[in-house]
């Protein structure tokens, strides 16, 4: 099944961030470490809409015309909170600054964000999507 391939993909590229991820702000700065840890978060977010796609699909929801809406589909059908949802599609945003470079990157707020939030909303939007797929 594609979707439990991409839980298991989004898992992995987690895991492979954490590894590399710095202790503080000042080690984050590193143009390489910055750079890694900023494609792992594109890589991460791209997948978790990817994921949220197969499972629209997989539902029969109404498919979305844009990715961020595909959040709001999940949290009106109920399979993941509007906390999630609303997190989630911040974190897309900030994945279109990051990969088309829009403006100037706050590096703080990405450094933030990976290292506070992006693996804690990441996990229990797989937890919610896990528990909605032990019905299929």
């Amino acid at each position: 099944m594609r979707i439990k391939e991409k839980i298991e993909e989004i898992e992995g590229y987690l895991s492979e961030l954490s590894d590399i991820i710095p202790g503080n702000f000042e080690k984050y700065k590193d143009i390489k470490t910055k750079a890694a840890c900023e494609r792992y978060f594109e890589k991460i977010i791209g997948a978790v809409v990817d994921l949220s796609f197969l499972l629209i699909k997989e539902k029969g929801f109404k498919i979305p015309e844009e990715d961020k809406a595909a959040f709001d589909i999940l949290s009106e059908e109920r399979i993941i909170s509007r906390e999630i949802s609303e997190k989630l599609k911040e974190a897309k945003g900030m994945r279109n600054i990051i990969a088309h470079e829009y403006g100037k990157i706050d590096d703080e707020i990405v450094f933030h964000s990976i290292t506070e939030e992006l693996e804690k909303d990441v996990s229990e939007f797989i937890k919610s999507v896990k528990e909605v797929l032990k019905g299929v």
